[in-house]
This record gives structure tokens, C-alpha cells and sequence, in this order.
């Protein structure tokens, strides 16, 4: 699995002109699912984001974690962080995993993700066109490949 995760200030999910989901500050995450992926990716992932120390503490260093702010999280499926531009200029999809593998992971990974965070976390619509907004604070942007833990 790959994740793409933004500190923001807020950010929201916007499909056929209705906002489905919307958030304050707390974390944006892109999450791109490959045809290896499973439980232990999502076990990995779920416990490092909600960890993570991105939030400034009381002397402005990022120490704090979304949980310690108590912060919210917005989650968008993005099949497009496993393109490949070796060849070419048209980016290959290959490694993305298909629909019927990628949706079940997909929701897998909210819900771990919602239990870590103690919270209902906001999502997108898997395979919809989604206009997605945020303020990216400071900007804050961390990327995670759970092929690459080390």
C-alpha cells in the first residue's frame, strides 16, 4: 500500500457537486492499493499514520499526532500513486490492484483506521471522479510505501 499523508487545515471530498465528506485539521491521506497487499499492510499502515508526530507541540515542534490533537481524518482512494512512467509518457496502472481485490482492502483500511483514531474518519467514493480540497499546513506532506518499511 501506498499513502500520500497531508497535514491540513481542512480538506474535503466533493462528488457530483455534494461534498461527502469534510474535515478540519487533521490529516488528508491518499492511499493507493497493489495486488500484494493485505491485513498486515493495513495493521502497518493504520498504526504508523495515527502515530505519526506532524503536529506542532506548545514550543512549535512537530511532537504531537493526530491523536494527541485530537484530529480528524480524510481518506481517498488514488489508484494513480502506483503508476508507472518508465516507458513512455502515458503512465501504466499495472501494479494497481483491481476492483474486486482494491474495494475490500480499501475499506478495510477505514475502518482499522477509524478504530485507531477512536472516531469516524471521512472517505471518499471508491472509483468516483472526486473533487478533493485542502489547505496543506505548512505544508506538511509525508509519503509511505509499505514494500519500503525500513
Amino acid at each position: 500500500m501506498r499513502v500520500v499523508i497531508q497535514r491540513t487545515g481542512h480538506a474535503s471530498v466533493t462528488i457530483n457537486g455534494i461534498c461527502k465528506s469534510a474535515i478540519g485539521k487533521g490529516l488528508m491521506i491518499l492511499v493507493g492499493i497493489e495486488e500484494t497487499d493485505g491485513k498486515e499492510d493495513i495493521d502497518w499502515l493504520c498504526k504508523k499514520i495515527v502515530n505519526l508526530r506532524v503536529f506542532d507541540d506548545e514550543n512549535g515542534i512537530m511532537n504531537k499526532s493526530v491523536l494527541d490533537i485530537n484530529g480528524e481524518i480524510l481518506v481517498i482512494s488514488q489508484f494513480t500513486l502506483h503508476a508507472s512512467t518508465k516507458k513512455g509518457n502515458r503512465p501504466s496502472y499495472i501494479r494497481a490492484a483491481k476492483p474486486e481485490i482494491s474495494i475490500p482492502l480499501y475499506k478495510q483500511f477505514c475502518d482499522e483506521l477509524s478504530l485507531e483514531l477512536g472516531k469516524e474518519i471521512g472517505t471518499g467514493e471508491f472509483r468516483a471522479d472526486m473533487k478533493v480540497e485542502l489547505l496543506n499546513d505548512g505544508p506538511v506532506t509525508i509519503c509511505m510505501d509499505t514494500k519500503n518499511k525500513e
